[in-house]
């Protein structure tokens, strides 16, 4: 049933402000002709039409206020019909959201906050370590190494993104984030995100050239051009950090600023908007098909021309040890896109935004702490230049030999 307000004096009736999009009839009771042709006269510029008793109304988002001015003269009794398809949205300048998180169960709080901390540490350790043990050793000068390092140093960036944040908030009892804030969580989650992927099909054309070209490997990844792969794929990431960016900063959101989520996510965000974000929506899927889909298909056409070239490879010792230089890289591969295809199935069957939070928590938190594991303890060098730096730690007399064993 359509809901039915009735208004004996419209400039004192503060509901009338909630009144801002819908199909509205005014009908008019005790009114003059000349205040009727008045009326009609000052909402004709505003799409009315007329006909018999009641005039009809497509009410823009700030009809309310307008009708208002117009008729603080007239002293009427007014009944206002709305389409129950529209809902009121009372617009505002948003100064801050707020980030619900995973639960709203108080006595889940204190075991969050420390898994969350514990994974956060691990990932800030591991990470960390791998960045210094390509750096300090001169066998991991190269090209999958140095690949290595930047992975490392974007997985640091992406779970810082949101991690610290969720646990500012979990101890402090607070849920809000600023408007800023949010905005620059936002590109920063982008920026991290897209690198990620872009960087694992960079490192997906390097075992591509370690395997099918060998001989050649040197002369192909020279250090200049991997500088320049890790860069574009930097500067790839940051424009479309800066697209969605200024997307987001271009809606217009409502009073309900509740974000289902631990962090500022482009898709959440839109939802909370009270402008149309067709074209928004739009924009997310043809910005993911060219930086999430070109990399995918980098990816994949890298690996059918390695299994193709290990088949051909006659013994099976040789196979093996070729496959596994790149056992690593396609481990991350699957958990980081598996989870993303999960988080984006979820989406789909599940309507609990809530679930969906939970499901990216596995490749924005969990897969940022499990690379650094999964890179060294699939990979001898980096086993053995870690234990070169415990070494040297535990053993200060020893610093000055840095190569020593």
């Amino acid at each position: 049933m359509p809901e039915s307000i009735f208004l004996p004096a419209l400039r004192t009736e503060p509901e009338f402000s909630s009144l801002t999009r819908g199909l509205v009839i005014v009908i008019l009771w005790s009114c003059s002709s000349r205040d009727a042709e008045q009326l009609e006269t000052e909402l004709r510029q505003y799409d009315l039409r007329t006909g018999g008793g009641f005039f009809l109304l497509e009410m823009p988002h700030n009809t309310g206020q307008i009708i208002k001015q117009c008729l603080t003269t007239l002293n009427y009794l007014f009944f206002f019909n709305r389409c129950p398809i529209f809902e009121p949205q009372n617009l505002t300048h948003v100064s801050e959201f707020l980030l619900m998180g995973l639960s709203d169960d108080p006595e889940l709080q204190a075991l969050l906050f420390g898994l969350f901390l514990s994974i956060y540490l691990v990932a800030l350790l591991g990470n960390l370590l791998i960045i210094l043990a390509v750096i300090s050793d001169s066998h991991l000068h190269t090209p999958m190494y140095f690949f290595l390092s930047s992975l490392s140093l974007v997985d640091l960036g992406f779970i810082t993104t949101t991690v610290p944040k969720m646990l500012v908030n979990i101890q402090t009892h607070s849920k809000s984030i600023t408007y800023t804030g949010c905005l620059t969580q936002l590109s920063f989650f982008f920026l991290f995100g897209c690198s990620d992927n872009l960087l694992l099909a960079v490192m997906a054309y390097d075992r591509l050239v370690a395997i099918c070209h060998p001989l050649h490997y040197l002369v192909i990844m020279k250090p200049r051009l991997c500088g320049l792969l890790v860069l574009v794929s930097f500067f790839s990431s940051f424009l479309d950090s800066q697209i969605h960016c200024l997307m987001v900063s271009q809606l217009t959101f409502c009073t309900n600023v509740e974000i289902p989520h631990f962090f500022c996510d482009a898709p959440q965000l839109l939802h909370l908007a009270c402008s149309d974000t067709s074209t928004d929506n739009i924009l997310i899927y043809f910005t993911g098909a060219i930086f999430g889909g070109i990399p995918v298909l980098g990816i994949l056409y890298s690996y059918i021309q390695i299994v193709s070239s290990i088949l051909r490879v006659p013994s099976s010792g040789e196979r093996y040890k070729a496959f596994s230089t790149c056992g690593s890289h396609l481990s991350v591969v699957c958990l980081f896109y598996g989870t993303g295809l999960g988080v984006y199935l979820s989406s789909a069957v599940s309507s609990s935004p809530r679930k969906e939070a939970v499901a990216s928590v596995m490749y924005s938190v969990v897969i940022p702490m499990l690379n650094p594991f999964i890179y060294s303890l699939r990979n001898k060098d980096i086993k053995n230049a870690l234990w070169r730096i415990i070494n040297r730690i535990a053993s200060p007399q020893d610093l000055s030999y840095p190569f020593g064993s």
